[in-house]
């Protein structure tokens, strides 16, 4: 099966306003922007984003975020991103705050059918006994706060502990950037670019992939291949050549030559 789309424009085209949406990518890396700017393009609004952040105020989906496009994330930080901070604080954005492990198991465990699990993440914290804001009033007082969440004891390995019950997340369409992909949709993914984007595809009812190099079925090595096709609905090609920024650059200070001559 072809799954190849043209553009990202016709990738994008038929996505509502009001879906919730996945999006990979960890900061600045592995984020699927030529999508992000096809959907900005597109007009589409009111979008539910679960993203381990929002990108930084002009790139990525802080584009979207900035032209009040997202209404609400589901996240693990706030990151670089100014105005993702503002807004939260000002009441004009529903924040979900999540630890970014559980995060990860929520989309890994949806995309595998699995509708709920438990885990030690949060245990003690108001992750579990609830009132974290979620939304404020513009007057800074808290408008909608976290539920308290079910808790039970199990016994693992020799220790008794309590667990959080954490329900999985499906979400109505995914974006993903890879570095290689065929056209049935498998996709290899470049070292730390990996990150969030098989979770995210795995967790989509839709999933939109934008990849670097398309291949022909049977060129990816079956023992490489991270992400089967079977949860890609669409591929569009970006080439190798598409922006890749540092969110923030961190290089060692230049060392002066000693008086021996060296470095």
């Amino acid at each position: 099966m072809n799954k190849v789309v043209s553009s990202a424009e016709e990738a994008v085209a038929d996505i509502p306003s009001g879906v919730t949406m996945a999006v990979g990518g960890f900061g600045l890396c592995g984020i699927p922007r030529e999508l992000i700017d096809a959907l900005y393009r597109s007009g589409v609004g009111d979008l539910h984003v679960v993203s381990n952040n929002c990108g930084v105020d002009d790139w990525g989906l802080g584009v979207l975020l900035t032209d009040k496009r997202i209404t609400r994330m589901t996240s693990s930080y706030v990151g670089e991103n100014k105005e993702f901070a503002r807004q939260f604080l000002a009441g004009e954005l529903e924040v979900e705050l999540i630890p970014q492990g559980t995060l990860a198991e929520k989309l890994r465990a949806g995309g595998c059918g699995i509708p709920a699990f438990y885990t030690a993440s949060g245990v003690g914290t108001p992750v579990a006994d609830g009132g974290v804001p979620w939304k404020y009033h513009a007057d800074g007082t808290v408008a909608t706060a976290s539920p308290r969440k079910e808790t039970r004891s199990f016994a693992l390995g020799g220790r008794t502990r309590d667990y959080l019950l954490e329900e999985s997340l499906m979400c109505d369409v995914g974006l993903v950037h890879a570095a290689a992909g065929d056209r049935h949709g498998n996709l290899v993914f470049h070292a730390s670019a990996r990150n969030f984007n098989p979770l995210c595809a795995m967790a989509s009812r839709l999933t939109i992939a934008q990849v670097e190099h398309l291949v022909e079925p049977g060129e990816l090595d079956p023992d490489r291949v991270h992400l089967p096709g079977v949860f890609v609905q669409r591929v569009v090609v970006v080439g190798s050549e598409t922006e890749k920024r540092i969110e923030r650059t961190t290089v060692r200070p230049k060392q002066t030559a000693s008086a021996g001559g060296r470095a």
